[in-house]
């Protein structure tokens, strides 16, 4: 039942699942498409470098990360039901992109929360060392936002799906009560909250590129991080914030509402009434840890 898992070549999560899928599983895989009896399209976006007769002659199983009806042309949907004919089993990460699927396809739809690694991702102690590893001002109060908000074709424009509009909003909203904030960023295309942190005169460090000692790091400096998302499968952030006892708020997408208490969820743009509740999310993510996190990718697959 050798499984192949196709990639996205974009250091993106995706790539990072697949390394470790292959690292920890305990089930037959191979990096050959040709030589598997099961493919996961982790990465559907490039589906189309597939081999369309070893599809037709394998099992697939399908991840949709989530659907973004906002930009869901004719284009879009033309190219999901093409995909949609080699597909056995679809595969999502929360019941938010659940509900959106199933408006799409009759078949059979599997609920799965991705994994987080625990060697990976882990709260750290001493948050003072840290925060001077980067230079951080004692006095200020860090807010977080670790993924990318500004669209590739012009990297000006704002994606809007991931909300920066939005975060930007909120940090108006934090500002009169707390004017010490200081924003922490990381990732490529942050052009378009970067110009906003410079209107509004809130300081900021960027680390565009950081390894992965480094993101576990800053995660481990942060006072709070915010998901302002339209629109989200995950977001994996989620996951890091919990398993490092990183406070966090988030708009009601992705598997916020499957990770984080009632009260840590943002309803109406209502900031300030969101409270991090820090011990409720760690151990939802500790279920999620490996080998736990993928045994149910396991079990779909045999």
């Amino acid at each position: 039942m050798s499984i192949y898992i196709n990639k996205a070549n974009e250091n993106w999560i995706v790539d990072k699942f697949r390394s470790e899928f292959y690292q920890n599983t305990t089930l037959s895989t191979t990096k050959f498409h040709k030589k598997s009896k099961q493919t996961w399209i982790i990465a559907p976006w490039t589906w189309k470098k597939l081999n369309k007769n070893n599809l037709k002659n394998q099992h697939t199983v399908c991840t949709v990360h989530h659907i973004d009806f906002s930009k869901f042309d004719k284009s879009a949907d033309k190219n999901f039901h093409e995909l949609d004919k080699y597909v056995d089993v679809y595969h999502t990460i929360s019941k938010n992109s659940f509900n959106d699927l199933k408006k799409l396809t009759n078949k059979h739809i599997e609920t799965i929360p991705f994994w987080i690694n625990q060697n990976k991702f882990f709260p750290i102690a001493d948050k003072k060392r840290v925060r001077k590893k980067f230079n951080f001002p004692k006095d200020k109060y860090l807010i977080g936002s670790f993924q990318r908000d500004t669209e590739g074709h012009d990297l000006k424009s704002p994606k809007l799906s991931k909300g920066p509009d939005i975060f930007v909003e909120y940090l108006l909203v934090l500002k009169k009560r707390i004017p010490n904030l200081h924003i922490v960023l990381t990732g490529k295309r942050r052009q378009f909250v970067i110009e906003q942190l410079n209107r509004i005169g809130v300081p900021y460090s960027y680390f565009e590129m950081i390894n992965q000692k480094s993101l576990n790091e800053l995660y481990n400096t942060l006072d709070l991080y915010i998901v302002s998302s339209r629109v989200e499968g995950g977001p994996q952030s989620i996951l890091e914030c919990a398993i490092t006892k990183t406070p966090l708020i988030s708009n009601n997408v992705g598997i916020a509402p499957e990770i984080l208490s009632t009260e840590s969820i943002i309803y109406e743009n209502k900031v300030l009434d969101a409270k991090p509740n820090i011990d409720f999310a760690y151990n939802n993510a500790l279920k999620l840890t490996l080998p736990e996190g993928m045994k149910r990718f396991e079990k779909l697959f045999e």
